[in-house]
C-alpha cells in the first residue's frame, strides 16, 4: 500500500494519479459526492483529469465492499480520497471506528496494491468546534494506521512529492 498526503491543493490527486500510471490495470475508488456547485466541478475536473485510463468506481460510504469486489482483478486501486471518506461517514452519522477498521483490515489483506490519497488537516490552528476536532484526530489517527502498515509514504507539498517512508 502507498499513502500519499499533504494539505489542500499541495498536488496529492496529480501525484497520485502519476504514480497509479505506473501499473497496468487500474482501478478508481472515488469517495466524493456532489453535494454542492463546488464540489461537482471539483469531481467533473478530475474525471476529467484521468480520462478512461482507470475503471470508476464511486462509493461514499461502503468502500470496503468495492475493494472486496476488486481485489486482485487490477494491479492498483487509487482511492480518492481518505480524507472525503472519513467526512461522509461523520455526515451520515455512521459507526466511524467501525468502518475504519474495517478498511484499514481490508487494505491491509489485498492482493492488489492500493494507492491512498489523504490530507493532513492538523498542522493548523485547532478548531474551536468538537465535531471538527473529533474529524481532524480521527484523520490523524486513521493516518498514521495506515502509514504504519504502508510499504511507500509520500508528503506532498507545493506539488512536489517527498517519500518519507
Amino acid at each position: 500500500m502507498i499513502l500519499i498526503t499533504g494539505g489542500i491543493k499541495s498536488g496529492k490527486s496529480t501525484f497520485a494519479l502519476k504514480k497509479a500510471l505506473e501499473y497496468k490495470k487500474r482501478a478508481f475508488l472515488a469517495t466524493g459526492v456532489p453535494f454542492d456547485g463546488e464540489m461537482k466541478a471539483r469531481i467533473q475536473k478530475h474525471k476529467e483529469e484521468r480520462g478512461n485510463l482507470f475503471d470508476t468506481y464511486e462509493e461514499p460510504l461502503h468502500v470496503v465492499d468495492i475493494l472486496e469486489k476488486v481485489d486482485g482483478q487490477y494491479d492498483v486501486v487509487l482511492f480518492e480520497c481518505l480524507t472525503t471518506y472519513i467526512g461522509n461517514l461523520y455526515y451520515y452519522e455512521l459507526n466511524i471506528m467501525e468502518f475504519i477498521d474495517k478498511l484499514v483490515d481490508k487494505i491491509a489483506s489485498m492482493k492488489s496494491e492500493v494507492i491512498v490519497v489523504t490530507n493532513e488537516v492538523g498542522w493548523g490552528i485547532v478548531p474551536e468546534n468538537k465535531l471538527a476536532r473529533q474529524y481532524a484526530e480521527t484523520l490523524g489517527k486513521t493516518n498514521t494506521k495506515l502509514s504504519n502498515i504502508a510499504d511507500e509514504v509520500y508528503l506532498v507539498v507545493a506539488g512536489i512529492g517527498v517519500r518519507i517512508k
